[in-house]
C-alpha cells in the first residue's frame, strides 16, 4: 500500500481539480459563455488574484530546481528579482489594464489591443503570436507533468520499463497520456474559472509541500555546507560561487539579463496581463500585490536551499529535471511524498489549464468570431473552443516527447518571447495617448522577430555557450546578453519611432480612453 501512496495522493488532487472544474462551470455561466468562460465575469478577489498570478509552473518546481541541482548557488541570483514581479506587474500595469478592459469591453489581451488602437490588424497579429508563443510553453508543462507521474505510476504489466518507445520510456508515455486527459478534462469543463480556482487551491498545496520538504532536505543532507561541498566535488568550484569564478554557466552578462527577465519581462506575460483584466476593483489589486510579494518570497528562497541540499542526497542523478520528484520520494514517507509531489503537479496543471484557455480564446474570440463568423451562436463558439483545446493539447503532448534536456530552456524562451511581443504594446496602450496602431504592430513584430532571429542559429548548431551544455534549444547571445533583452529594446525602439512618424490617432477616441 505504501508504494501506491504517492500515486493515491496525486489521484486525490486530480479528482479535486475535476470537482473544482465542475463548480467553476456553474459559476462562469452567469455572465454568458464568452465573458464567463474566458474572463470569469471580471470577479477575481484578492486571494484569487494573488495566488493565481504566481505564474508557478513546471519551471518553478521542475526546471528551476534542475538548474539549482546542476549549477548551484548562482541560481539564487537568477531568481532573485522574481520576488518583485508582482510589484512591477500589479503596481505599474494593473489599474490601467483593468480600466481599459472595462472601457473597451475586451475579453482577451489581443481584443484589448485591437480595441485600444482601433485596428483589426493589431488584434489578428497579437492573437497569432500568442498562439505560437504559448504553444512552446505548453510543451514544457506537459513534459513536467509526465515526469512526475512516471515516478509514481506502477510498471505496466508485460512492459520492460528500461525499453524505449519513440525515444521515451513506457512510463513517461503512460504518465503523459494520463496527465493530458486529466488537465484537458477539467479545463474544458470549467474554462477560465477552472484555471483560476484550481490555481488558488494548488498554490496552497505548493506552500505546504515546500514547508514540508525544506526541513527534510536540510536534515538528510547534513546542512548547506555539506551539500555545497558535495556539489563542488561533483561539478567543480563553480557550484559554490557567483558568476566570474571560471565557470561556463551564467556569466555576468547573462546574470544581469535574467535579473531583467524576471523583474521587467515578467510584466509582459499574457497570463499575468489577462489576470489584470479580471480583478474586481482597485482595493482588490492593492491587497493582491502585497499577498503575492510575500508568497513568492516564501516559495523561491526555500527552493534554492532545498535543491542545494539535493546534491548531497542524490549525488549522481542523470536527469536533473527529475530532481524534484526523486527528492520527495527519497526523503519523505510515501504518504508525505505524495503530498509534496502535489505541489509541482498542481503547479503544472494550473499552468496548462491557463495556457489552454488563452490559446482557445485567441482562436475562438479573436480570430473565428471576430474575422470569420460574426454571427456565430454561443453553441458554435462553445464547440469550437472545446475542439481547439483538444487539438492543441494533443499536439503539445506529442511535442513533449522531443523536448530539450532542460525544461527551463523552453520556459525561458516562452517567457522571453511573450515579453518581447506584448510588454511594449501593453505599456503603450495603457499610458501613451500618442501611440498608434502601426506603432503597436511594429513593436510586436520587432520584438518577436528579434528573439526568433537570435534563437534560430542556436537551433541549427547544438551547444549552448551560456550554460555549457549540449542542447537543441538555445539562442545566440549577442555581446553576452540574452535575446529577450535585445527583443525588448527592438520592440521599444520600433514602437516609439513608428508611432512618432505616423499620423496621430483619432483625438476623440483617445480622449474617451484617457479622460
Amino acid at each position: 500500500m505504501d508504494s501506491l501512496a504517492p500515486l493515491l495522493s496525486l489521484v486525490i488532487l486530480m479528482v479535486a481539480s475535476m470537482v473544482i472544474g465542475m463548480m467553476a462551470n456553474k459559476a462562469s455561466e452567469k455572465g454568458g459563455f464568452l465573458k464567463g468562460y474566458f474572463l470569469g465575469n471580471r470577479g477575481l478577489g484578492s486571494w484569487s488574484m494573488a495566488l493565481t498570478a504566481t505564474v508557478m509552473s513546471g519551471g518553478t518546481f521542475m526546471g528551476f530546481p534542475a538548474l539549482v541541482y546542476q549549477y548551484g548557488w548562482v541560481l539564487a541570483l537568477w531568481i532573485a528579482s522574481y520576488m518583485i514581479v508582482p510589484l512591477c506587474t500589479f503596481a505599474i500595469l494593473g489599474k490601467r489594464m483593468g480600466r481599459l478592459s472595462r472601457q473597451t469591453g475586451a475579453i482577451t489581451l489581443p481584443e484589448l489591443l485591437r480595441e485600444r488602437f482601433d485596428s483589426p490588424s493589431v488584434g489578428m497579429v497579437a492573437s497569432l503570436l500568442m498562439i505560437l508563443v504559448l504553444a512552446f510553453g505548453l510543451i514544457s508543462q506537459f513534459k513536467a507533468g509526465a515526469i512526475i507521474l512516471q515516478k509514481v505510476l506502477p510498471t505496466l504489466p508485460g512492459v520492460d520499463p528500461t525499453s524505449e518507445i519513440l525515444g521515451q520510456s513506457p512510463q513517461f508515455l503512460y504518465g503523459l497520456a494520463i496527465f493530458t486527459v486529466v488537465v484537458l478534462s477539467y479545463t474544458l469543463y470549467g474554462g477560465f474559472l477552472a484555471a483560476v480556482w484550481t490555481d488558488l487551491f494548488q498554490s496552497v498545496l505548493m506552500a505546504i509541500g515546500i514547508l514540508i520538504l525544506f526541513p527534510l532536505a536540510m536534515q538528510q543532507s547534513g546542512g548547506l555546507a555539506a551539500a555545497t561541498r558535495a556539489g563542488v566535488d561533483a561539478v567543480g568550484p563553480g557550484f559554490a560561487y557567483a558568476p566570474g569564478a571560471g565557470r561556463e554557466f551564467l556569466p555576468p552578462g547573462l546574470a544581469l539579463s535574467f535579473f531583467a527577465m524576471w523583474s521587467i519581462a515578467g510584466m509582459g506575460q499574457p497570463a499575468s496581463l489577462v489576470r489584470l483584466m479580471a480583478f474586481r476593483d482597485t482595493p482588490t489589486l492593492r491587497h493582491a500585490t502585497f499577498l503575492l510579494a510575500v508568497y513568492n518570497t516564501l516559495i523561491y528562497l526555500p527552493l534554492v536551499l532545498i535543491f542545494i541540499c539535493a546534491r548531497a542526497i542524490l549525488p549522481g542523478l542523470e536527469r536533473p529535471d527529475e530532481v524534484m520528484p526523486s527528492l520527495a520520494l527519497k526523503v519523505a514517507s510515501p504518504w508525505m511524498a505524495g503530498l509534496i509531489l502535489a505541489a509541482p503537479f498542481g503547479a503544472v496543471m494550473a499552468t496548462v489549464s491557463g495556457f489552454l484557455v488563452q490559446i482557445s480564446s485567441g482562436l475562438v474570440q479573436d480570430i473565428y468570431h471576430r474575422f470569420l463568423n460574426r454571427s456565430a451562436t454561443e453553441k458554435q463558439l462553445r464547440v469550437l473552443s472545446y475542439t481547439g483545446m483538444i487539438v492543441i493539447a494533443i499536439a503539445a503532448s506529442a511535442a513533449a516527447m522531443k523536448s530539450p534536456k532542460f525544461l527551463q530552456a523552453l520556459i525561458v524562451f516562452t517567457g522571453g518571447a511573450a515579453a518581447c511581443t506584448y510588454l511594449v504594446p501593453a505599456v503603450m496602450a495603457a499610458f501613451w495617448p500618442r501611440a498608434t496602431a502601426k506603432g503597436a504592430l511594429s513593436a510586436m513584430l520587432a520584438g518577436a522577430g528579434t528573439i526568433l532571429a537570435l534563437y534560430i542559429p542556436g537551433w541549427i548548431s547544438g551547444v549552448d555557450p551560456g550554460i555549457g551544455e549540449k542542447s537543441n534549444f538555445f539562442p545566440f547571445y549577442l555581446f553576452g546578453i540574452a535575446p529577450f533583452v535585445w527583443g525588448l529594446l527592438a520592440s521599444a525602439i520600433a514602437g516609439v519611432a513608428v508611432s512618432l512618424t505616423d499620423r496621430p490617432p483619432d483625438e476623440t477616441r483617445v480622449n474617451v480612453l484617457f479622460s
